[in-house]
């Protein structure tokens, strides 16, 4: 909820203080549930379109940054507490407000390296919020792949996206987002996979890890099903 009230006070900011020819638009899901406090000095990454919504407390030589967007936020705090408390594995959760927004300003950063090449060049605001951070990134939302998938050049390590493609066919939300596999359990075995490809976790042990969280290889592809 404080997202959507820093948003829409920065509309109302640029289109009746500044008189900026600009309009807004902005996707509200119809999910109830608690929301968390404003963290601190989140306001302008709000804007930006991604901030660190929750910085990992736990210590460890496996790190990997989880993206959430919207409701399957919720997936990836989720997968955050299975991956610390089960695996041990730092994991920060960014929320994304908008990947258009960051493949713009990244889009935008990168013209101006082109064209400027005698500036300083500037570094995207994905890559800035990505530095001093270890490990993976694994994106999840509602929508297919391709939506998160737009700032995959402006990130500067191993990056994987889940999302909606295909036809869902479910009752529940709960069984919707295992149909698509976005999750909190597959959140969870992508970064464990991938922690695995980077020699982070024992090959055994994602299979164990697998196992727990239910993950079924043979389940049908849901892009194809």
């Amino acid at each position: 909820v404080y997202e959507l009230a820093v948003i829409i006070q920065d509309g109302l900011r640029r289109m009746y203080q500044e008189n900026e020819a600009v309009y807004y638009y902005i996707t509200c899901m119809n999910e109830n549930y608690a929301h968390p406090p404003m963290p601190k000095d989140s306001a302008e990454g709000i804007i930006k379109g991604m901030y660190l919504l929750r910085k990992s407390k736990l210590r460890s030589a496996k790190q990997v940054q989880l993206l959430g967007s919207g409701t399957i936020l919720r997936e990836a705090l989720a997968a955050a507490d299975i991956l610390e408390s089960e695996y041990k594995v730092a994991s920060n959760v960014w929320s994304v407000t908008s990947f258009n927004e960051l493949a713009r300003e990244g889009h935008c950063v990168e013209r101006h390296n082109r064209l400027r090449v005698e500036d300083e060049p500037k570094v995207s605001y994905v890559e800035q919020c990505l530095t001093g951070t270890k490990g993976p990134v694994i994106a999840a939302t509602d929508y297919m792949q391709i939506y998160a998938d737009q700032i995959r050049r402006f990130v500067p390590r191993t990056y994987h996206v889940l999302g909606t493609d295909g036809f869902g066919r479910s009752d529940t939300r709960t069984n919707l987002r295992a149909f698509f596999e976005v999750d909190s359990r597959h959140i969870a075995a992508t970064a464990l996979k991938t922690l695995t490809d980077d020699g982070k976790f024992k090959l055994g042990d994602l299979k164990d890890a697998y196992r727990r969280l239910e993950i079924d290889p043979e389940k049908p592809d849901p892009f194809t099903a």
